[in-house]
């Protein structure tokens, strides 16, 4: 099958009819490229505050609270296009103002089939912008979507930099993890990219990464974006020797599309050069004890 993982540049948008034409366009492009799975990035979703005006878009909880209003709206766009494409879509996460988790938004990715059927992840793990400046909650728990591609999971951002949330959703069954992003600098999209290739170096799985791209100075939240997309696996066994599939050119808007073989992820998990899934569960007996030398 082929993976797309967007580069996407937010914009203000004029109506809403202009972010449905921008999404319509977006999805034919990716399909047309036979792409079967489109990830879009992390709060690329924000684009959607401007449709509440320019004082609302540049204000941080304004601006939550009108992409929350529009999410609905935008799900269901997104579902159309996925059955009209007749692909799996994740798209762009956003603020969700969800009662059932209190008071506060999350950050939530809406995971759509071709079907029209709609899941949803929140992001688990809070970076200091979101804690501090911006009180973003936590969300719901990690969910594993069995879909006709495989079993998915996702890890949104900085959620991609904790191995044990990965673990979880290998240990569920995950085939493939994706990791929608939004970084400020080249720092931030390393770290999340490098937190990438390590999960699929441990879980011996495919890791597909969406970024924002470029400025957005009509925003507080998300004034500037660097990033590319890619998708990444173990470095063994039926994959290229670096673990890079597919790498887009930075901060160039697009997608990139890589090829993935489902029985390249089963066959090094069964017999690859090392077997990091499988023995992954040596290292609590190894690591409950340290003992301290001192050599002076």
């Amino acid at each position: 099958m082929k993976i797309a993982a967007a580069a996407y540049p937010m914009e203000f948008l004029d109506g809403w009819a202009a972010y449905e034409d921008k999404i319509a366009r977006w999805v034919a492009e990716a399909a047309g490229a036979g792409a079967e799975l489109l990830v879009f990035p992390e709060y690329g979703a924000m684009e959607l505050a401007t449709l509440a005006g320019a004082a609302a878009a540049g204000d941080l909880e304004r601006s939550a609270r009108a992409v929350s209003e529009r999410m609905g709206e935008a799900t269901a766009l997104h579902a159309r296009l996925a059955q009209a494409h007749g692909v799996h879509i994740l798209a762009a996460s956003g603020p969700v103002l969800d009662p059932a988790l209190g008071a506060r938004p999350v950050n939530r990715a809406h995971f759509v089939a071709p079907s029209g059927a709609v899941g949803h992840q929140d992001k688990a793990i809070m970076t200091r912008f979101e804690r501090e400046d911006w009180a973003i909650a936590p969300g719901g728990p990690l969910r594993l979507f069995d879909t006709a591609l495989g079993r998915i999971g996702v890890l949104i951002c900085y959620d991609a930099e904790y191995p044990l949330l990965a673990r979880a959703l290998i240990e569920a069954g995950a085939e493939i993890l994706l990791v929608p992003s939004c970084t400020e600098r080249r720092p931030g999209y390393w770290r999340v990219r490098i937190g990438a290739m390590a999960r699929a170096l441990e879980g011996q799985c495919v890791t597909v990464m969406a970024s924002t791209v470029g400025d957005a100075p009509w925003s507080e939240a998300v004034d500037t974006n660097t990033g590319a997309g890619g998708v990444f696996g173990p470095p063994d066994t039926g994959f290229p020797e670096t673990g890079v599939l597919a790498a887009g050119t930075l901060d160039r808007p697009g997608w990139t599309v890589a090829e993935v073989d489902p029985a390249a992820i089963a066959h090094v998990r069964a017999d690859g050069v090392v077997l990091n899934m499988t023995h992954w569960a040596e290292q609590p007996a190894r690591a409950g004890t340290v003992e301290r030398l001192a050599l002076r």
